[in-house]
């Protein structure tokens, strides 16, 4: 399958890399017809999903499976009146109907809007009319029927609503009962050009309502890399990332780069997520590639890995927030896996990785992908020196990259205010080392100025994570008359130290780091509470730190 998209699979260096990778692009591109039919066509019976749950149900899909359960999806979506264009959302979980959805929705060059289980009847209002939605898709769990039969009086485009199950209420379509009662598939005579959007991702915002991120039909093609390259997957490898399929990092690790290289996805569907299944999981199903965000490496490395089997894994990724060189050292000293970092956007595929020609570096980001021109500029708009912070941007004055989103739907006037003089501005601030690689500092309005410094709060955050008591902690900055602003961290301690005494403890924290790192960095304001705020995708929200000590 590779060769049909690269002219170049293999490479042996980051120069050779840079040098000869190139996408081959089709015309009118679809990722259901030229990659899951042509994997059905060539080898029918090739394992592409391995499917269980926590109550030990387990299904395996081949690519002849997804093809012909896709084909009765679009069929039975065709016959509701969707069409090329027409917004669709999915709130399924981790579901196998999610993968029938979104095959079913590119098969009609239609527009699949991924969202997670958790969004209330308010959520799901906001995105019914600011994306236009015309069809909902849900699990028939009786919280999320709930949320979405509130959203219907306030939704004026919203049609039909379609429940997978086990409840099928009053006014929703029974999905498995149509899927099996739909006239053979007809593909319609022209699907998509390769510019359409196919994806819209609402952005988790923080600080206001989610943007919509929207990719056109060739965002699958960006994946390649992180399938083929990052994840190091190939027609043998069984390869699980942790997510739901209602955030973007489910098709950057369960969908379009893993199928592209062949192989076998893992799917692990759960409620509540359990380090130890996790582990168990591992080990009995043999996984040999496995990607997580830190904060799930971190609640591992305090599991009984050593008595655990984990002799498959071969492989291990990290993504979604800033890796802690501390979560990086633990996890290498059990298991002999270096973690490989990536970073990316909602907006982006990954935008510096750590591939596997690269030695990683435990706390930097990689190096920029190739696929994109990748650069960090300073406020001034000037390139940034060895060491100095700035922002990190895509030039696209040359073209846009594979995988670089097409806009914010709806809304030049937000698309402009990022995307402006063949620029893109991330929003994230790093520094580059004398090896090029680069690393994360914070988000732009994260940063703290203290008498004079500049002070990152991911450095200090990193070093608190290495405090035997902290599990997780959130660093920003508190207003202060004489400085303008300290260091103030909020700290989540560990189940053994929750009662200790508080006073004790934050002087043990606040001297910890200040023997760790430099001492202006260390937290002159310790708040210990038992959770720290967070989105419905799990980021924290630091503005709600900040505007509680404003």
């Amino acid at each position: 399958m590779l060769k049909k998209f690269l002219k170049q699979i293999s490479f042996t260096s980051q120069q050779d890399f840079a040098d000869n990778y190139e996408v081959l692009v089709p015309e009118n591109f679809n990722f259901a017809y030229d990659v899951v039919d042509a994997w059905a066509l060539e080898e029918p019976n090739k394992k592409a999903m391995l499917w269980t749950d926590d109550e030990g149900k387990r299904f395996d899909f081949t690519f002849a499976d997804f093809k012909k359960f896709s084909d009765m999806t679009a069929s039975f979506f065709a016959k509701l009146g969707i069409k090329k264009g027409d917004t669709v959302m999915l709130i399924l979980k981790r579901r196998f109907e999610f993968w029938f959805s979104m095959l079913g929705l590119h098969k009609l060059g239609a527009i699949a809007i991924p969202a997670t289980h958790l969004l209330t009847d308010k959520d799901i209002i906001y995105r019914n009319n600011a994306a236009d939605v015309k069809m909902i898709v849900a699990c028939g769990d009786k919280q999320i029927i709930e949320h979405v039969n509130k959203s219907k009086h306030a939704s004026p485009t919203l049609e039909y609503t379609v429940s997978i199950g086990p409840e099928i209420p009053d006014g929703w379509e029974n999905f498995h009962k149509e899927i099996n009662e739909a006239p053979e598939f007809e593909r319609p005579a022209h699907v998509n050009n390769n510019d359409d959007i196919s994806l819209i991702y609402f952005t988790s915002g923080t600080t206001a309502n989610p943007k919509m991120a929207a990719h056109d039909f060739l965002y699958p093609l960006g994946h390649i890399i992180t399938g083929k390259y990052w994840h190091n997957l190939d027609e043998n490898s069984l390869h699980l990332t942790i997510s739901d399929t209602g955030w973007g990092k489910a098709v950057w690790g369960k969908l379009y780069g893993q199928w592209i290289a062949g192989a076998n996805i893992f799917v692990y569907d759960h409620e509540k997520f359990t380090p130890a299944e996790i582990l168990k999981a591992i080990e009995k199903y043999k996984i040999t590639s496995f990607c997580a965000p830190p904060t799930v490496f971190r609640f591992l490395i305090r599991e009984d890995i050593m008595n655990t089997d984990l002799s498959s894994l071969k492989w291990c990724t990290i993504a979604g927030e800033a890796l802690n060189p501390a979560v990086y050292d633990t996890f290498y000293e059990m298991t002999g896996i270096k973690l490989r970092e990536g970073f990316g956007q909602t907006e982006t595929t990954l935008t510096v990785v750590t591939l596997p020609w690269i030695e990683p570096k435990p706390g930097s980001m990689g190096l920029p992908n190739p696929q994109y021109n990748v650069d960090i500029i300073t406020s001034d708009g000037k390139v940034a020196d060895v060491g100095e912070h700035g922002q990190i941007i895509i030039r696209t004055d040359k073209k846009k990259p594979l995988g670089l989103f097409k806009e914010y739907y709806k809304d030049k006037e937000k698309t402009d205010a990022v995307w402006n003089n063949d620029i893109y501005y991330t929003g994230d601030i790093a520094w580059r080392d004398k090896d090029g690689y680069f690393w994360f500092v914070g988000r732009a309005d994260d940063i703290i100025k203290s008498s004079g410094y500049r002070i990152s709060p991911f450095e200090v955050e990193s070093v608190l994570m290495t405090h035997k008591a902290v599990v997780e902690c959130a660093v920003t900055a508190a207003p202060d008359e004489l400085r303008g602003q300290v260091v103030k961290a909020t700290v989540v301690l560990a189940d053994e130290y929750k009662n200790c005494h508080h006073e004790e403890m934050i002087k043990d924290i606040q001297d910890y780091v200040k023997k760790t790192t430099a001492p202006y960095k260390y937290p002159r304001i310790v708040e210990i509470v038992d959770k720290l705020p967070k989105t419905i995708s799990g980021k924290i929200r630091r503005v709600e730190i900040r505007e509680k000590d404003n």
